[in-house]
């Protein structure tokens, strides 16, 4: 069947993102889980990957276009199709007379085939069905909704330091999207004193000629992802996270636990077990901590999934958040997938690549949309406790403080132990301090057992 792909929504608070580049083209078979482009949206750079089995129909949304989530970005046949397509002919005359098909029906059938399909033969996708009802009610031409504004980011910054409009331009890139050459065009043509008499910079002449490849902008700068309204990444990071966070206060009943645990057992381990292996091989105390909480999510599920639909939905694997803090500012949670059956090296190499990641924008679209509880940890800017907001429609978010040496009564004896303090905030319509209780004494159990983590 032919199918829409959408602007992933990957996260509260995301509206919509920009197309920054793609790396197939019509006509190129995909595999679920390859990388076909990349969007910038406030949570940086995102690249977005394929489901299923497919071919790439067509190209919807032109690298430098703005889409809503929800909107399509391509459009996909998967192999339903191609074995419907193949089927159609010989069962649709027969089935219309009854019996063989007469000259007449047989070459009007072959004339009607190799017409292009009509868009009201979409029906297994009900987004584009209803976009195109409202443009045949609204009697807008066949072409009309391509010839909406397009421009690549550096097209319009360029256009706004010459001071010229796009809406006058005919663009000569993808979809007639505006590219800098034809803005540089408008500019020597409209004889503008803005306009530098000099070659253009490098980093300019490298943008015009990706877009004459109909390659996007690089990514790894600010300026060119800045969005259309003007805001920068950083703002528009921080906008995202407070319209989170407010829905998250306003809707979720939060409940707030502490609890203290000891981890001089981990830390010992960890030393003992690192000291003979080189820095890069190192394990992290960050592994222990998310094979900790997923561990403990697997006799606990009511923490890990959705709050959707008025009803808790639990999920399907166990994929803790991690927060990680931006250079600059802002933070992100991309999730790392399967947390609970992964070792600790396999957790911490994975820790490690989703950092450097997350820093230099290259997280990938599954990493953003589905983490199942969220775990932060403060630890290493000396918060003894930090007591979470709640991510929705995740219905939990694990907080873990600085390991600290504290006075510990055990055993009768008094002595000092390194300790931390884990916190949980959960949503009362999910589960009760009782369980949330539970859930926070398991996690400490496991961290007093390392070996077996």
């Amino acid at each position: 069947m032919s199918k829409a792909y959408p602007m992933p929504s990957l996260g509260a608070g995301m509206e919509a993102g920009t197309v920054v580049e793609w790396h197939v083209e019509p006509g190129q078979k995909v595999s679920r889980g390859d990388v076909v482009g990349v969007v910038d949206t406030e949570k940086g750079a995102i690249e977005i990957e394929i489901w299923e089995d497919a071919e790439v129909e067509a190209i919807v949304a032109a690298p430098g276009t703005k889409v809503p989530v929800g909107e399509p970005l391509l459009r996909l046949r998967t192999a339903v199709e191609e074995e419907e397509k193949e089927e159609a002919p010989a069962v649709g005359a027969e089935e219309r007379t009854g019996g063989e098909a007469p000259p007449a029906a047989t070459a009007e059938a072959a004339a009607t085939a190799e017409e292009p399909a009509p868009p009201t033969e979409m029906a297994d996708d009900e987004f584009v069905e209803e976009v195109w009802e409202e443009e045949q009610e609204a009697s807008v031409p066949a072409e009309e909704p391509s010839r909406r504004l397009r421009a690549s980011p550096v097209a319009r910054k360029r256009a706004k330091e010459l001071g010229i409009d796009l809406e006058g331009l005919q663009g000569s890139g993808q979809d007639r999207a505006i590219t800098l050459s034809d803005v540089e065009g408008a500019a020597k043509k409209g004889g503008s004193e803005e306009a530098p008499a000099a070659a253009p910079k490098a980093a300019e002449v490298k943008e015009e000629a990706a877009e004459a490849a109909e390659v996007a902008p690089e990514a790894d700068t600010d300026e060119d992802l800045a969005t259309e309204a003007g805001e920068d990444r950083h703002a528009a990071m921080r906008k995202a996270i407070a319209t989170a966070m407010a829905r998250s206060k306003r809707e979720i009943p939060h409940y707030y636990l502490a609890h203290t645990c000891s981890l001089e057992a981990s830390l010992r381990w960890l030393r003992e077990t690192n000291q003979n292996r080189s820095p890069s091989r190192r394990l992290l105390l960050a592994a222990l901590y998310l094979k900790a909480v997923a561990g403990a999510i697997e006799e606990f599920p009511e923490f890990n999934g959705f709050w959707e639909d008025d009803a808790f939905q639990p999920a399907d694997g166990v994929h803790p958040g991690m927060a990680i803090s931006l250079r600059g500012g802002g933070l992100v949670a991309p999730a790392i997938h399967d947390a609970n059956s992964r070792t600790l090296e396999e957790l911490t190499e994975a820790i490690r690549d989703v950092v450097q990641r997350s820093r230099a924008g290259h997280l990938r679209g599954s990493e953003v949309a589905d983490p199942t509880i969220t775990v932060t940890s403060l630890g290493d800017r000396g918060v003894d406790t930090v007591f979470g907001v709640i991510y929705p429609p995740q219905v939990a978010i694990v907080g873990i403080g600085t390991a600290v040496e504290r006075p510990w009564a055990e055993g009768g004896m008094v002595g000092s132990r390194r300790t931390a303090t884990l916190t949980l905030a959960a949503d009362h319509r999910a589960s009760d301090g009782h369980r949330g209780a539970l859930f926070l004494d398991r996690i400490s159990q496991r961290l007093q057992s390392p070996e077996d983590l």
